[in-house]
């Protein structure tokens, strides 16, 4: 049997491979908009693909613990401004 950690790290890993999948998923459909042109800005200041997709993947994350500690809908506006904000990330609820 596997040790709890081992199945904390194997639902981190499928988690953010997930949002990742989400994220390029926006950026490949342009939905929202906010997405692209987020993955752009920050390709042409420099930054790889994977930091940029894991920063993007970071932003969703923290709006998706936000809906379901408020358990509310999806905040489309908080979410594009985050996006558009980056690198600079947005505060964490505790």
């Amino acid at each position: 049997m596997s040790e709890p950690t081992d199945i904390d790290s194997d639902e981190e890993a499928f988690t953010e491979s997930t949002l990742i999948e989400a994220i390029e998923n926006q950026i490949e459909s342009d939905t929202p908009p906010a997405a692209k042109a987020t993955f752009n800005k920050l390709t042409l200041v420099g930054y790889e693909r994977e930091e940029i997709l894991n920063l993007m993947a970071h932003v969703l994350a923290v709006e998706i613990d936000q809906m379901l500690d408020e358990d509310r809908a999806f905040d489309t506006q908080w979410y594009e401004t985050a996006l558009r904000a980056l690198p600079e990330l947005p505060p964490e609820n505790d």
